[in-house]
């Protein structure tokens, strides 16, 4: 297929090479623009971007997708099959929808309606989520609310973050947008529609969300530090002085004497 991609982050990276490995033509990868991070606020490219110039793909980073001419040409000129959305950080505009035969297919960090939002990965974990998992899906005006194409699940380790669960879906993601890619090509891919009453969100986290809370249980606590790596993580306050926590893990409670 003639495929635009849509992603920014790491999480999007093994999905981009997996679908240019499959023979799918790059015409387009569009981007967040270079953005400057860490403490020395070094101007960095996403990790996308980086992909893409080593592919030899014309890269885009608009600041704004919407109310953009520009952008609109030049997507309607590519006249894409599908548009393959993947942790971009951006709400689709409805022209962008219409656009390609195949629809904008988005894969999610999450067994779909369960954690619908920014952030699926971290509040499933925080939640204590023994499964979770992708799922592909057809984006339509909602957030996160299209109808499903496929789903696959990964289970969580006790003692996996965040961080290790990121990875996991990353290469699986990558697997079922493939996976998609082919039955929508064969005719053989039916969408599902969402269970909206089943549905749970998953917000964009703040550094509010790492202070803990002492009033839960010991595993709830737990599960948020996991959940929250490698931010906000958690911390809490000792005689007006911030303190991080960067390991815990649960005992079991001993009576005093």
């Amino acid at each position: 297929m003639r495929v635009v991609f849509c992603g920014t982050p790491q999480f999007a990276v093994p999905t981009l090479e997996a679908v240019l490995s499959a023979g799918h033509e790059g015409a387009l990868v569009v981007t967040q623009p270079d953005r400057a991070v860490g403490r020395a606020m070094e101007v960095k490219a996403p990790p996308v971007k980086e992909v893409a110039i080593a592919h030899g793909i014309p890269v885009t980073q608009p600041e704004k997708i919407k109310n953009n001419p520009e952008f609109r040409s030049l997507l309607e000129g590519i006249a894409p099959d599908v548009i393959l959305v993947v942790a971009y950080g951006r709400i689709i505009p409805r022209w962008m929808l219409d656009l390609p035969r195949h629809g904008n297919i988005n894969l999610h960090g999450s067994l779909l309606p369960k954690y619908r939002g920014a952030a699926p990965i971290q509040w499933a974990v925080a939640s204590g989520e023994r499964v979770t998992g992708v799922t592909t899906m057809r984006l339509d005006a909602g957030l996160d609310t299209g109808d499903m194409l496929l789903a696959r699940a990964v289970p969580v380790g006790d003692e996996e973050t965040a961080v290790d669960v990121y990875e996991n879906l990353a290469d699986v993601g990558a697997e079922l947008m493939l996976e998609t890619l082919r039955r929508l090509e064969a005719g053989d891919l039916y969408p599902e529609p969402q269970d909206h009453s089943l549905a749970t969100l998953a917000p964009i986290l703040t550094r509010e969300d790492g202070l803990i809370d002492f009033t839960q249980s010991a595993t709830q606590i737990y599960n948020r530090w996991r959940g929250f790596q490698p931010w906000p993580g958690a911390f809490t306050m000792l005689r007006g002085k911030k303190v991080i926590v960067h390991r815990m893990h649960i005992v079991e409670e001993h009576s005093l004497s």
